[in-house]
């Protein structure tokens, strides 16, 4: 085999796990304004959403991966209501036992961890066409369902892979540019992943932000 059809099938592969990439990436996202442009971030305004929430502790990253399966296990099925209710794509409508419906509901990004001590917070945001009346039940205990009002974020925006120190580094990195403009936060910063595990690292999509007063 000559280095030119080594190098061909290479670019074939990469080109095919881009298009995988890219097609898995396409889930509802949290809508956005953003306010204003600045120098290495942006200023965002989100309305008020409701979002899946767990809190676990451990490493960064087993923090992540631990809260990740919980709440996935109440969007695939690990929750109940007692009514039939219409579905509307995308989410799916799958009959339990007795007079129970386990629901399906749509992947929606981005997944967001916020520190809280020596704990994670892993966020969820639901579709847009539930509210609080209309989720289900989560069977999981662990799982809280709660309406985050509209705020004001700064965002700092980045790719590649993830790792606890990187995103330590562009927490950092935004706080050092919010002191140098006079943005008053509030909170602690948090990390944002749009994007499954299996994307291409040049294709993730990885966000810190955190809440603003003013600026």
């Amino acid at each position: 085999m000559t280095i030119n059809i080594i190098l061909l099938i290479i670019v074939l592969l990469l080109g095919i796990w881009s298009v995988f990439g890219f097609f898995s990436s396409r889930v509802e996202q949290v809508e956005y304004t953003v306010v204003k442009k600045m120098n290495g971030y942006e200023i965002r305004e989100y309305p008020a959403h409701i979002v899946a929430q767990t809190t676990v502790k451990g490493t960064y990253e087993n923090s992540i991966g631990n809260g990740f399966r919980i709440l996935a296990g109440y969007i695939f099925g690990g929750n109940t209501k007692k009514e039939s209710i219409s579905m509307t794509a995308p989410v799916v409508a799958q009959k339990g036992e007795g007079e129970k419906i386990s629901e399906s509901i749509a992947m929606t990004a981005p997944v967001l961890a916020t520190t809280d001590g020596d704990s994670q917070i892993i966020s969820f945001g639901m579709p847009r066409s539930y509210t609080l009346e209309t989720l289900p039940i989560p069977n999981d205990s662990r799982v809280k369902i709660v309406m985050i009002p509209a705020k004001k974020y700064a965002v700092l925006q980045f790719s590649w892979y993830l790792s606890e120190a990187i995103v330590r580094e562009m927490q950092e990195k935004l706080a050092v540019a919010l002191a140098r403009d006079g943005v008053v936060t509030q909170g602690v910063p948090a990390y944002a992943g749009y994007n499954p595990p299996w994307t291409p690292p040049w294709m993730n999509r990885n966000e810190v932000l955190v809440e603003i007063i003013h600026h």
